[in-house]
């Protein structure tokens, strides 16, 4: 490819990049005047790619809009970033349609140069993640894209919603923020006929249409990761759980984060800290306890303090146990 091809499709991919770009700026990107920028810009125009050329003191030259750049043109790095975004969000329910991202993963290794698609596939094919979620539940991409929407321009929504329970309702939301959380997407906002914020799953959601008006969010209100997690580490379980750990809050979020507990600085000794959480089932708390390795104390309820002791017990008896004789020789 020689230089000039070459710095007219560097210009297109420039342009492709979004937004409106100077003459000056392109010509120091490409390492030309700005005659031989304009003179690119013929070539692309001629070539049916429709720049724009913007006047004014903030002027420049931008793609028109609509465009889609016919050859896929990435460097072996970006083809390796793209593909692993689109395997690593259909792994963690990150993609809100798997079809489209397996689709979009066999458009882009179609145009790869072959040496360069073998590669990926012998890495895609060999990796493998830790902690799987499961199968997630991806959402409708047009309601995801609705609430989105909604978000960004403050506009309030009606949305059809089905709850753990089967029961269906419609509701009409003030969305705040959306949250990808542990394979699944939510949203949070104002429930406007019960006057309370919420948070619901996407998948849930069988439609979402935007209603006339606009609304003005909360001031200084938290951020919608914080208070979908809040609400997860506050939600209604079964057992409440209150515990005093000598600890810093750093060493706590290791083993406790805070979609599952909250950390308090109430005690009289600033070297203890409340942690409060809720729970179904108690038995997988005396693991994390001994994983904490810190000295606490169990306020309540009672029947941690006694699983604790159990399981402390039975590790004791296990450790004092005698080391099991070794196998004895077969008989000849």
């Amino acid at each position: 490819m020689s230089r000039p091809t070459g710095r007219v499709l560097t210009l297109l991919e420039l342009l492709q990049s979004g937004g409106t770009r100077t003459v000056a700026e392109l010509a120091d990107r490409l390492g030309v005047d700005g005659r031989t920028v304009r003179r690119y810009v013929d070539q692309l125009i001629d070539l049916d790619v429709p720049v724009e050329s913007v006047r004014g003191r903030y002027g420049g030259y931008r793609l028109g809009p609509g465009y889609r750049l016919p050859p896929l043109m990435l460097t072996d790095d970006e083809a390796l970033s793209v593909l692993l975004g689109l395997v690593a969000g259909r792994r963690t329910g990150l993609t809100a349609d798997a079809a489209a991202s397996e689709t979009a993963s066999a458009k882009i290794r179609r145009v790869l140069p072959r040496h360069l698609a073998g590669r990926l596939d012998g890495l895609l094919e060999s990796v493998a993640f830790t902690d799987r979620p499961g199968e997630p539940d991806a959402p409708d991409t047009g309601v995801l894209l609705t609430l989105a929407d909604a978000v960004r321009h403050h506009r309030p929504v009606s949305i059809r919603y089905t709850d753990r329970e089967g029961t269906r309702s419609e509701r009409t939301l003030q969305a705040y923020g959306i949250v990808a959380h542990s394979g699944r997407w939510y949203v949070t906002g104002e429930d406007v006929q019960i006057g309370e914020e919420r948070t619901f799953r996407l998948d849930r959601i069988a439609d979402a249409r935007t209603l006339p008006g606009s609304f003005e969010p909360p001031a200084n209100q938290p951020d919608p990761a914080d208070r979908l997690l809040t609400g997860f580490a506050t939600a209604e379980y079964r057992h409440e759980v209150s515990l005093r750990i000598q600890a810093t809050a750093e060493h706590i979020r290791r083993h406790l984060p805070a979609s599952v507990a909250r950390i308090h600085q109430d005690a009289p000794d600033e070297s203890w800290l409340r942690v409060e959480l809720r729970a179904e089932r108690l038995d997988w708390l005396p693991p994390v306890l001994a994983a904490l390795d810190r000295p606490f104390v169990i306020e309540h309820p009672e029947e941690l303090r006694a699983l604790v002791t159990a399981v402390a017990t039975r590790l004791a008896t296990h450790a004092r146990h005698p080391q099991p004789p070794p196998p004895k020789p077969p008989q000849t």
